[in-house]
């Protein structure tokens, strides 16, 4: 393992990395709007029992009010596939257009939710209800429960694991998209057993 001698300073920023790409589904028809998609990358696991998420969204963002007043949203895993679309719904704003329309993507239902769609073309997405609201400076948090988790039937193996390799997933590193590379190993590897190795090597 090469040691660094020397860091540069580049200053208090958000140079954390990588995090994830993913598309946050929302919609208010009490209020003739229409099913919208907006891309976000901060977002994270903050809580296990019960699940829980956050997500970052400045006030000026079209689907900020909606999230405020429906209390629901999804949140989209995103494939390789759908990389430029995540990218248009990043900089395209729903004020001006029907991204679903535009892209020609599907808006589909996210039980136990009653008005946030999922997108029908994502591996998998978490339905989720916001708990909590906090404003901290050029963006709010919203802290949300996970209510379920949908994922596709083609990325389930045939022991019922979860093949997430086959999902082709995207990460956000600085300002530019990444496909997710070979993996580097399983938690706790560095401590696992011969006999656990092979096990997860054969699977």
């Amino acid at each position: 393992m090469e040691k660094n001698d020397e860091f540069r300073a580049i200053g208090p920023c958000t140079y954390l990395c990588p995090i994830p790409a993913v598309m946050l589904g929302c919609a208010d028809p009490e209020n003739g709007l229409k099913p919208n998609l907006i891309t976000v990358a901060w977002t994270g696991i903050v809580c296990s029992k019960p699940p829980m998420l956050s997500v970052s969204l400045r006030k000026s963002r079209y689907s900020y009010d909606i999230i405020r007043r429906t209390g629901e949203f999804t949140l989209n895993l995103i494939s390789q596939e759908l990389c430029r679309a995540t990218d248009f719904c990043g900089v395209k704003s729903g004020w001006d257009m029907d991204k679903f329309e535009a892209l020609g993507l599907t808006a589909v239902a996210a039980p136990p939710l009653t008005v946030a769609p999922a997108l029908g073309e994502a591996p998998a997405y978490l339905s989720c209800k916001v708990k909590s609201v906090t404003e901290l400076g050029s963006h709010d948090l919203f802290l949300a429960e996970i209510l379920e988790v949908h994922v596709a039937d083609r990325f389930f193996r045939s022991d019922g694991s979860i093949d997430e390799p086959k999902m082709k997933l995207v990460g956000y590193v600085h300002g530019t998209y990444y496909a997710l590379s070979d993996a580097l190993g399983f938690f706790g590897y560095s401590v696992a057993s011969p006999e656990a190795q092979r096990r997860r090597e054969n699977k």
